[in-house]
């Protein structure tokens, strides 16, 4: 049982990496100072940002250092990039140093690969302590990526609220200092072990608590983040945050105190099992892969595909039926997935639907800064960064619902065949036709999350005001949220688990392309309504663009754009949806079974 709570203290640990690593976020605090210390255009800056984008181009180059040296070791690694990228940054924007523009382009792509790094090293912790439930783990520890900038903007005002070259000194820093609390519970890692029935389902009701305990910390840096505007109360406000953060420790004392109750006491109090949430998970594959696959193939010949009898003709039915997906897990090695139609139809839904959410928050500065909120920076780039957390989290409802399904199914199948209550098969069968409806692929979870953002772009470009600017920024990042910790999840269970590495690398590579085309496209809006010389030496020798019309265009055009990323996933729900339901019967009948 201590490795028991020593997998918690990982996970605890993790949270504390990606809480304090996100910090990509935070680059619209300090874009406007950037700007004006090298006295560039907009779309020099826009350079900047796809740079730090393009470090996820090198993820590869951590899993290839993670098959060679010890985790640890390349934790430290890509702790060590950031103090090296952000650190020099924070002296260029500080004028104690000078450095030609193509350096701290190189500068911003080694910070963005140091992000990448950290990333990874989380998710290995994660799936080699978390077998079982290491979808709700990966949805967990991703989320607290999100409220990095409400964090940095804490620590910020509670050191200086008016220096915003403190947000590159923190990025070098605090990553750090993160790293190394978490050195310790790393280094004592657990070995692997099976879990019994009723650890597995215990583990599950912690995952639930857990998810509670951080709706509450996103819920406080929301709305207590825009009170730390004087440092003496931004103090205390850092404070509560971090015993927030802190709070999941009393975990690992929980699961030994339970342990021994179970071993000593034996009453059912101690030893009640918790809901069981088990999540979709690769391993699932393991033991009931060759069987559901078997029956997906036999039902597909006899079952009635709701596209075959009313789409066979017209280009609609010829995108519905042509190669789409019929079982989930299958393996895809890199060669066939670049000619699955499903994959580019994902590829388009993420490219024109989260990355895009990612582009904008990235000039969420100069957005803030045209509309004339200048001094709002801060909390509007914190309200991105809360949504987007709670986006994140939102991302493990698939799994949730599925496994409320899933046990209704199994229990209505059992008294069924065991035909001892009559009443209870009627409520079932009642009850069963309402579960399964609510019962969701998480492809068209993916399709519902992508609903928030062209409506949020065509509101920026109707309206300049306040209340559309942080209603649009909310909406965009809950959406984009959503899709980047999906993201894993869903790239495992259309194309295979094995081949995950490689596949979700290669779905990533629209981020940094993504980020040049959308943020060239804002940059030569922006530097064309750049009007009057006055309005180019507002801060210093940058160009400083004033007005609705700064945006307004590349709102109109992001927004069609993100509409095209709606189409792409549903066109992908629909054709994937099937697969899933088959799954999901498939699974129920051999669990029965």
């Amino acid at each position: 049982m201590v490795g028991q709570s020593r997998k918690w203290m990982i996970l605890i640990a993790t949270t504390w990496i990606q809480a304090f690593t996100g910090t990509n976020f935070d680059f619209s605090s300090y874009s406007s100072t950037l700007k004006s210390v090298l006295g560039i255009s907009q779309l020099q800056l826009n350079y900047l940002s796809v740079a730090s984008d393009m470090g996820k181009a090198f993820g590869w180059c951590c899993g290839v250092s993670l098959m060679c040296l010890p985790l640890w070791v390349v934790l430290f690694m890509a702790a060590f990039l950031g103090v090296f990228g952000y650190g020099v940054q924070w002296l260029v924007i500080k004028q104690a140093i000078t450095l030609p523009y193509f350096l701290v382009f190189v500068l911003c792509l080694v910070a963005g690969c140091s992000i990448c790094w950290f990333n990874t090293v989380c998710f290995v912790l994660c799936i080699r302590n978390f077998p079982t439930n290491r979808a709700l783990a990966l949805s967990l520890t991703i989320s607290f990526n999100g409220v990095s900038a409400a964090l940095y903007t804490l620590i910020a005002n509670a050191i200086n609220p008016d220096d915003e070259t403190l947000y590159l000194f923190l990025n070098a820093l605090v990553p750090l200092l993160a790293s190394g609390l978490a050195l310790v519970p790393i280094l004592r890692q657990p070995p692997l072990q099976l879990l019994s029935t009723d650890t597995t389902s215990w583990d599950s009701f912690v995952f639930f608590v857990l998810n509670v305990l951080a709706v509450f910390t996103g819920l406080y840096l929301l709305l207590f983040n825009s009170l730390s505007s004087k440092a003496s109360r931004a103090r205390i406000l850092l404070g509560g945050a971090l015993i927030l953060l802190l709070l999941p420790l009393c975990l690992p004392g929980i699961v030994c105190g339970r342990s021994w109750a179970c071993r000593t006491v034996h009453t059912p109090a101690f030893c009640l099992e918790g809901p069981s949430f088990s999540s979709f998970d690769p391993d699932d594959f393991d033991q009931l892969h060759k069987e559901l696959i078997g029956n997906d193939r036999n039902n597909n010949s006899s079952s009635v595909n709701p596209f075959s009898e009313t789409n066979k003709e017209g280009l609609f039915g010829m995108i519905m039926e042509k190669g789409r997906l019929t079982v989930l897990g299958e393996e895809h090695p890199a060669r066939l997935l670049v000619r699955r139609l499903d994959f580019w139809l994902y590829y388009v839904a993420y490219f024109c639907g989260g990355t895009i959410g990612l582009v904008y928050s990235n000039n969420l500065g100069q957005i803030a800064q045209s509309l004339g909120y200048y001094s709002q920076i801060s909390a509007i780039v914190t309200l991105y960064s809360s949504f987007s957390f709670f986006g994140r989290l939102l991302s493990a409802a698939p799994d949730f619902m599925r496994e409320y399904v899933f046990t209704a199914n199994c229990v209505y199948s059992v008294y069924k065949l065991a035909s001892t209550s009559p009443a209870i098969v009627r409520l079932f069968a009642c009850k069963l036709p309402l579960l399964n409806k609510l019962y969701f692929a998480r492809t068209g979870w993916l399709a519902i999350a992508v609903v928030p953002t062209p409506i949020a772009f065509f509101l920026l470009a109707a309206s300049g005001g306040e209340a559309a600017l942080l209603t649009s920024t909310a909406m965009i990042g809950l959406s984009s949220g959503f899709i980047f910790a999906a993201a894993v999840s869903i790239t495992s269970e259309l194309f295979g688990p094995n081949s995950v590495s490689v596949n979700h690398n290669i779905l990533i590579t629209n981020i940094p392309i993504g980020s040049l085309l959308y943020g060239l496209l804002a940059a030569l809006v922006y530097d064309s309504n750049v009007k009057s010389s006055n309005q180019e030496n507002l801060l210093e020798e940058a160009m400083v663009c004033m007005g609705r019309d700064c945006y307004q265009q590349t709102f109109i055009w992001w927004g069609c754009i993100s509409l095209l990323g709606l189409i792409s996933s549903l066109l992908l729900f629909l054709r994937t949806r099937p697969a899933y339901y088959g799954y999901q019967r498939n699974r129920s009948r051999a669990q029965v079974s």
